[in-house]
């Protein structure tokens, strides 16, 4: 095999790869505007030009298209330089909005053009490379976009330049697009929905191929069928393509696994009340009323912005932000009684956070009254309200979009003064209720709940780990809201008593729980229809029914369905029962 030489680096020539593979491979930068992997090179930006020299002569070709045939390839040399200098000319008067083409010029100090913009051109940006024709056509296989006219007036386009009917709104056309020329809404009248990233708060969209959060286990990508068109209309395939490894597999089938376990740690999180159910707070509908975790994600260094924070309508940077405490905590006519616990200190660490980050911004929190429990916060809190942060103490009533200021409908309880303030981003702490997950789980598990969807335990103070079933624990906020201080030290104490469970030859129970008396049992399973553990079952042959210890609670829901009285309790009889009511209530 002979040898391909690209740079004065000498490799086996290989003409199944093409110069740019090849070149990638030697870590060798060829720069490309229409390349893709999934897509039979054209080479029809011609921005990849090399110098090929064989036999003594050198000619110019395409790096996407020509293969690693043996020879030489010069990438920098200075025909290739002046070549690129004179295709980004023409660029530069064929799309001069290109934010791309204007970076490439000036990499290759091309300043100005001397040839003419065509000003009834359809697109600015557009440089004609066909990426979204053949994406649509031969990847998608709907072809609702092609070439119209030719020369200079050539131009991407539905047929008869009208809405297209077949545009599935895919976006595969804006994705493949090299300088960001494409709008799907230039090609049709149908709602585009994006599919919103659950980790980023719906702040951004998320692919159909992603993976559900950076620090997931195991950290892999998934497929989400539900909008991945290779399985919406049988087309696509393009992770397939471009997956190195060969990962992508379209036959795999969900399956569902069965484990036998010796214990269960419920810790299944929380959700915040949702913002449409908000109405006076603009339901969900004024863009730049978000809620906590939203601005969280705006100030983290791997959030949508990089840690900048913008408003989500127009991306401004927003020069006074509103903090708004117990958006439906502490509500029990419109939301939720209880206290969210942690919303006060995590809302005056969001309002720190911004100040830093925006040292000539204003920041405004609207309270109640001010819960910072925990080791360090009220200190925390105390330094905030003197250096950083106006606190104002009221509930607002209203919040309205005024122009593109949000302006912000409360008083102030302390002056007694209405305010009326308006500001760039509101931020909202709303309450924090069980996860929509939880409740099924929950229920699947027979496990018993509160009012509002809270898991019960045992004993408050005595036994706070322990559900109402033994072996089933639970940590972090699938009790109550807690801080993450409170829920690494519950998680810490349920693995504790996992140990502590399975450390034992035997396990033991309270001597009260129920039994059968087989001579009275008739066998017409009302207990076992009420029992909530499936701990009493009726035996077809003997018919009687039988109590599995081990599953058994003690509730006593099989004693009260029971019309023979035959399910009992040990050790504590309806009668005992009887005769303390008969007592408690003598008239000594």
């Amino acid at each position: 095999m002979g040898k391909l030489i690209i740079d004065g680096l000498k490799v086996d020539a290989d003409p199944n790869k093409t110069v740019l593979d090849v070149a990638r491979d030697l870590g060798i930068e060829i720069p490309t505007l229409c390349h893709h992997k999934s897509l039979h090179p054209f080479g029809s930006c011609r921005i990849c030009v090399v110098e090929k020299i064989w036999k003594g002569e050198s000619t110019l070709q395409t790096a996407c298209t020509y293969p690693a045939w043996e020879g030489e390839i010069r990438t920098n040399s200075e025909m290739v330089l002046r070549a690129r200098k004179f295709i980004l000319k023409l660029m530069l008067a064929s799309a001069p909005e290109s934010e791309e083409i204007c970076k490439l010029a000036e990499k290759y100090q091309v300043f100005e053009t001397p040839y003419k913009h065509n000003p009834k051109k359809w697109n600015n940006k557009c440089i004609m490379c066909g990426l979204c024709v053949r994406v649509c056509d031969e990847i998608m296989n709907i072809s609702a976009i092609g070439f119209a006219k030719r020369g200079s007036e050539r131009y991407i386009a539905t047929p008869l330049d009208e809405y297209s009917e077949t545009c599935s709104t895919c976006g595969a056309c804006e994705f493949v697009c090299p300088t960001n020329a494409i709008n799907v809404s230039d090609w049709t009248d149908r709602e585009i929905k994006p599919h919103p990233s659950i980790f980023e708060r719906g702040l951004i969209s998320r692919p159909a191929v992603s993976v559900h959060f950076p620090q997931a286990v195991p950290n892999i990508p998934f497929i989400d069928k539900d909008v991945c068109m290779h399985f919406l209309n049988d087309s696509c395939g393009i992770c397939e393509d471009v997956c190195v490894p060969e990962a992508i597999d379209f036959k795999q089938k969900d399956k569902i696994e069965e484990f036998d376990v010796g214990a269960l740690v419920i810790a299944t999180g929380f959700d915040l009340y949702p913002l449409m159910e908000i109405p006076e707070y603009g339901g969900g509908k004024i863009p730049d009323v978000i809620d906590a975790l939203q601005f969280e994600r705006l100030l983290a260094a791997s959030g949508p912005t990089a840690g900048v924070v913008k408003r989500p309508s127009d991306g401004k940077i927003p020069e006074s932000v509103a903090f708004i405490h117990c958006v439906r905590s502490r509500d029990p006519e419109h939301g939720v009684a209880y206290c969210s616990k942690i919303c006060c200190t995590y809302l005056v660490k969001e309002a720190m956070l911004y100040k830093q980050a925006m040292p000539n911004g204003s920041a405004y929190s609207f309270y109640i009254d001010i819960r910072t429990g925990g080791k360090g916060y009220e200190e925390f809190y105390q330094r905030t309200k003197e250096d950083w942060v106006t606190f104002i103490r009221g509930k607002p009533a209203r919040i309205v979009q005024n122009g593109d200021k949000v302006q912000v409908w409360s008083a102030d309880t302390l002056s007694g003064e209405s305010i009326k303030l308006d500001v760039d981003l509101v931020v909202l702490a709303p309450a924090i209720i069980p996860s929509a997950g939880s409740v099924k789980i929950l229920k699947d598990l027979r496990l018993a709940t509160d009012e509002y969807g809270w898991i019960k335990e045992q004993h408050l103070k005595l036994r706070p780990l322990e559900s109402m079933i033994a072996g089933i624990f639970m940590a972090g906020m699938v009790q109550y809201p807690k801080d993450i201080t409170d829920s690494v030290a519950q998680a810490s104490g349920a693995a504790a008593k996992v140990l502590e469970l399975f450390s034992q030859p035997e396990l033991k129970r309270t001597p009260t729980i129920a039994s059968v008396d087989t001579e009275i049992c008739v066998g017409c399973g009302y207990c076992e229809e009420t029992c909530p553990y499936e701990a009493i079952k009726v035996d077809e042959r003997k018919k009687v029914a039988e109590v599995n210890a081990a599953l058994c609670e003690g509730c006593g829901a099989c004693a009260a369905s029971c019309p023979s009285g035959a399910a009992q309790h040990k050790n504590f009889f309806k009668d005992q029962i009887f005769a303390m009511v008969v007592e408690a209530t003598k008239d000594y």
